[in-house]
């Protein structure tokens, strides 16, 4: 009974040696005697022992992240750029059998293509343009992969490091344009200022007493607050004789009142002898 014992004790051993749990997500690529038996699973798989070997793939998308990658743009720029690639193995055997390590190879893959793509585009369109650039990242990366079993599900570029000067360079050159704007807009502001101004002064020319009503209105702003400044708005043709009135009460102010009446006698230039009318100059 001994040796059937242990015939039984081996058989069980064996046959727990055989039997792989293969996971819903997972598949085996079986070689017997070194010739491919194909993908097994998911589930339960039987395997001879001695005679079987397995490698266990997974089919999961897998996030590998591009190192950082010093590159010099079209614009001779030099820049750190790194980018994240998703992908999945669409087909165990080929991942297998085409490449010794996919993940390996599409990762050296996308640091090359990364420096070639980022190579041919200058610092502006790297900057506002990554969109474009994900693009052919994404069809380059997927075009090389797929004699791999492998599905590139997304390439995009992380993250973009430039030298501090060239930092401080683009901050002046925002900084100018936003002054450049706000000229722009000042400069407009006035122009719209200025044709209301003079649309409002032919309306109150028009009519006079809009004006001494202007007046009165600026008469309560400037009372509206609490100051001691006091504004006594005074018409021109009440103010002009009142002047004359003082010129002629100052000592000289005959002459030159009447050298006034002359000048505004007379249009354009004149020359007037003042010995010949008996009146010393």
């Amino acid at each position: 009974m001994l040796p059937l014992i242990v015939l039984a004790v081996l058989l069980l051993v064996l046959l727990a040696a055989s039997l792989k749990v293969v996971r819903e997500y997972e598949r085996l690529v079986v070689f017997r005697l070194g010739r491919l038996r194909g993908p097994l699973g998911p589930g339960l798989v039987l395997m001879l022992p001695f005679l079987d070997r397995s490698v266990r793939v997974d089919q999961r998308v897998v996030t590998l992240t591009i190192p950082p990658q010093e590159v010099i743009t079209r614009d001779n720029v030099t820049a750190r750029v790194n980018a994240v690639v998703m992908f999945k193995v669409a087909d165990p055997v080929r991942s297998v059998m085409a490449v010794e390590n996919h993940a390996v190879a599409t990762s050296q893959f996308a640091q090359t293509t990364l420096r070639s793509v980022v190579g041919r585009a200058d610092l502006d369109t790297l900057l506002a343009h990554r969109a474009d650039l994900n693009e052919d990242l994404y069809q380059s990366i997927a075009q090389q992969a797929v004699p791999w079993g492998v599905d590139v599900v997304v390439v995009e570029i992380k993250d973009v490091e430039i030298p501090e000067m060239m930092q401080r360079a683009m901050a002046r050159q925002a900084e100018a344009e936003r002054e450049r704007r706000a000229k722009v807009i000042s400069a407009h502001g006035e122009l719209e200022a200025s044709e209301e101004l003079r649309d409002a002064a032919l309306t109150l020319s028009e009519a006079p007493a809009s004006l001494q009503l202007r007046y009165l209105q600026t008469l309560l702003e400037l009372g509206a607050d609490q100051n001691s400044t006091v504004v006594f708005p005074l018409p021109m043709d009440i103010v002009g004789p009142l002047m004359g009135a003082l010129d002629q009460l100052s000592p000289g102010g005959e002459s030159r009142a009447e050298s006034t009446r002359t000048r505004s006698d007379t249009h354009g230039l004149a020359v007037v002898d003042d010995r010949a009318e008996g009146r010393p100059r």
